[in-house]
Parts: structure tokens; sequence; C-alpha cells
């Protein structure tokens, strides 16, 4: 029997009184509650910071490293393309080597990496005994000083998640990719460097799960207290797991700030709007200045950083022999907050920094940032504003100190003294100059919820402001 079809006026009534989703607030105030205990565990259940050093020397001295540095021409799988002069891959994936053109006030041309992908940098969180760990991972990259640092759960590349390398798969990715399982407590786009990458981002993740975690022997489980404590040491948390943790949603009791939110999201527009940098590739073989030789690329008058190559072996990575570029600075370089207490607040000193490689050309950076014979040789500028403050500080006045490294995966022996300087009116007044501004460190975790305006150095500072490491 066929039954009559329901007029329409009547299917609209019946699918109007089926329950409405149910509304929640906006602020996931229970995700910022979860921090604050794991902050304050020094000592986490997987394992205590005790254990921690004989596991972490352990796995590093589990496997076998060896980085040399070979001459383009050893390069398996890489090439100078012909007519542009660029470093390239066979496939055309992971990244190359370009030429870029810059016009700002200065004129300068330069290499620049070239990566237009995004990476995964994923954290892992589960409740052991009621407080948050994070599952961190010792990992070997050939640019790193040390070779083994303290990297988040994921990172990877998108080419080597997807295994254009023919490697062993990237392990905990079902966590951060597809149908990811768990509770997410912070995912945002973020910026890496500026002068060295051209509008690279990475998706820093941190996902909170319940189910049963299996730990590889190269992880384990730690608190953010813990944290804390390893990010006074040198050398030892990767640039990828600052960048993660800076992401944190850290509550902070702060009742005040000499900007609104709005001022300072204002004030930021204007620096983007007044200072806005023509970047573009050009080919590798058409930068003025720069030489390919044998077995590096760099400045001719030999001040500036250089790109190399390296041959590498490390039985514990996804593939065990390879061959890539690194970029190599010239030396040490320094990067720090000044900070003030004003009426209470704790506030740091940011500059909004130009850097041609940023997606919108500005992001909040620290208060100054210097690598000698680098940027400022192609720009022409003298020393930063307020350097002299950080280096020649009273070690009283000192709030936080440790050498860092960056992204060893792309850079050799890249390493800056991070530094937060409590400073006086002299030293850093609170009217301070052009593309300067005084903001609280809330107002930073507030910003960094969303993408590019904190640059990574700031990044690693809030990442140490963020774990407790800041006296």
């Amino acid at each position: 029997m066929r039954h009559a079809a329901r007029p329409y006026s009547q299917i609209m009534l019946s699918d109007s009184v089926k329950a409405a989703p149910a509304l929640r607030s906006r602020e996931d105030a229970a995700a910022a509650a979860l921090l604050a205990p794991s902050a304050a565990a020094g000592e986490g259940a997987h394992p205590s910071t005790a254990d921690f050093d004989a596991w972490f020397a352990g796995r590093a001295a589990a496997g076998r490293y060896q980085v040399r540095q070979i001459p383009f021409g050893a390069l398996r799988g890489w090439s100078f393309e012909e007519g542009t002069g660029d470093l390239r891959h066979e496939t055309g994936r992971f990244f190359s080597v370009e030429g870029l053109h810059v016009a700002l006030e200065h004129d300068w041309y330069q290499p620049i990496l070239h990566q237009p992908e995004v990476g995964v940098l994923g954290l892992l969180a589960k409740r052991f005994g009621g407080e948050l760990h994070f599952l961190m991972q010792a990992k070997m990259e050939p640019g790193n000083p040390n070779l083994v640092q303290l990297s988040p759960t994921v990172q990877a590349t998108y080419s080597n998640y997807t295994r254009v390398h023919r490697g062993k798969g990237t392990r905990y990715l079902e966590y951060f990719v597809g149908n990811r399982r768990g509770r997410v407590l912070a995912d945002a786009l973020q910026s890496e460097l500026g002068w060295w990458f051209y509008r690279k981002s990475n998706r820093n993740m941190v996902v909170e799960v319940t189910d049963e975690v299996a730990v590889h022997e190269d992880y384990r489980w730690v608190t953010l207290g813990q944290l804390g404590e390893l990010m006074r040491r040198d050398l030892l948390l990767a640039m990828d797991t600052r960048s993660v943790l800076s992401c944190l949603p850290v509550p902070r009791r702060e009742r005040g700030a000499l900007l609104t939110d709005v001022e300072l999201l204002s004030w930021l527009t204007e620096m983007r709007s007044r200072r806005h940098p023509s970047a573009r590739l050009v080919p590798l073989a058409r930068t003025p200045g720069w030489r390919v030789g044998e077995s590096s690329i760099g400045h001719e008058d030999g001040r500036c950083f250089r790109v190399v190559a390296v041959s590498v072996e490390a039985d514990r990575r996804e593939v065990s022999r390879w061959t890539q570029p690194l970029l190599e600075p010239p030396g040490q370089g320094v990067a720090g907050f000044l900070s003030r207490t004003i009426d209470g607040v704790r506030h740091v000193l940011v500059h909004a920094r130009v850097e041609p490689g940023l997606v919108h050309t500005v992001e909040l950076g620290p208060t100054a940032q210097w690598t000698p014979g680098d940027h400022a040789r192609l720009t022409g500028q003298d020393e930063p504003p307020f350097l002299d403050a950080l280096l020649t500080a009273d070690p009283a006045r000192i709030r936080y100190e440790a050498v860092h490294s960056e992204e060893g995966g792309r850079f050799r022996n890249a390493d800056s003294r991070y530094l937060v300087v409590e400073a006086d009116e002299t030293q850093a007044p609170l009217d301070p100059p052009p593309g300067y501004q005084w903001v609280t460190p809330g107002q930073l975790t507030w910003l960094l919820r969303h993408g590019h305006y904190v640059t990574m150095e700031a990044r690693t500072l809030m990442a140490g402001l963020n774990l407790g490491s800041v006296r």
C-alpha cells in the first residue's frame, strides 16, 4: 500500500521540533585550568626529573650518528637547476635554495629556503594522577650542535610524513592529521625564521587523549614543570618544542595592561601598513654579491650566512642515510626581552620586526635580536636599539638565560643566547621609540592563539614565560 506523501509544511514542522544543538562557552576554561597543576609539577610520573638525564643520555647514545660536510657534487638527489641555478631535490619536494630580492629602505639580494608546504608540530598530552603530561621525543637532527634534542611528539614536514623519502612512517601522526582522536588544546599556524625561510608555516598543535598510548623507547611523558626546568638548560629543547609550548593557553592573572588589546592590534596593523617591503623570489644564479663554490654558497665579503651540503647517517631516523643542504649562520646570535613590572603587572618590550620571508612581513619580535655579520650587513643597519642593555645586563637583573638552537633539519650550528632582563626607565623608557611597544605576556598568549603575530624568537622567550622558567 502506498502512503500519501506528507505536505511540505508538515515536513518543515517536524524538522523544526528536533532538539537544537546545545550552545557552549566560547572559552575553553577547563583546558587552561589543566595547565597550572602541570606547570607546578616538577616531578612527573613518566619519568621523574631525576631519571630524565639518564634516559636522555641513553637515547642519545643508542643511535649511530654521523654528519660531515661534503661538496655539492656529492649530493644525492639534489642539483643546481639549469637556467635558474636554484638548488632543488629531484622530486620537486622537501625544500629548495633560491634567491630573494628585497626592496625596503635598502635594496638587497640573498639566498633563502623555500618550502611551500605546511609541516606538523604536534604535542600529545595525557593526564596521569590528574596532572597533564606531554609526550616528548629524543630526536636527532643533522644541524643541531649536539645532534639529539628534545622534540615534540610529531615533528614532520608534509614531504616527510607523506613518505616522499620512502622511509618509515611518522609515529603518532594519527593524532594530528585526518580523523584524529582527542581534545585539541591548541592549534595555530605559526611562522618560521623570516630571514632564512620564505613564507614558511607550521601547524602547532597540542592534543589531549584519554586512551592508552604505546610509548616507544625514544619518547617520554613529562610535566610542564619538568619542561620548565629543562628550558633553562642549553641546547636541550628543540626549536619546534619551544614553538608549540609557546602556543599553550596558559591562564594569566593580569589586572590590566598599558594598551588595550584593540589598541595593540591597531598599532601592529599600522606597523604592517607602513612597512611593507617588496620581497620576491628570483633565480639563485641572479643574486648579486653571492657566489656558488664547490662546497658552499656564500657572500663575497665572507661575513654573512652560507649554504653548505652534508652527508648524514642516522640509524634511528625514518631514513638511515641521506644528503641535503643546510644553512649555516656566521656566529651565535642574541635575542631577548627587556621586562618591566608596571603597577604590579609584568610587561615586555616587543619590536615590530620586518622580516622579508614572513607571510605578513611584520610580526612581534624580541626587544633586540642580532646575529653577527648576518642581515645587518645586508641592510646596512647598525646594531639594533636596546642590544647593549641585554649584553651588559647586571647578572642580578637577568630573569632568564639559556642558549637554544634553531631547527636542526634546515640550519647548521644555528644557536642564540636568549635572555629576559629586568630593565629600568633609563634602559627602557615607558614611552619607547617608534616600532616598539610594551605588552603583557597575557596579550602575547592571546595573539598566539592565532597565526603569524609573533616571531619564532619571541615564541622561544614566551615558552620560558609559559613554563615558569623566567624568574
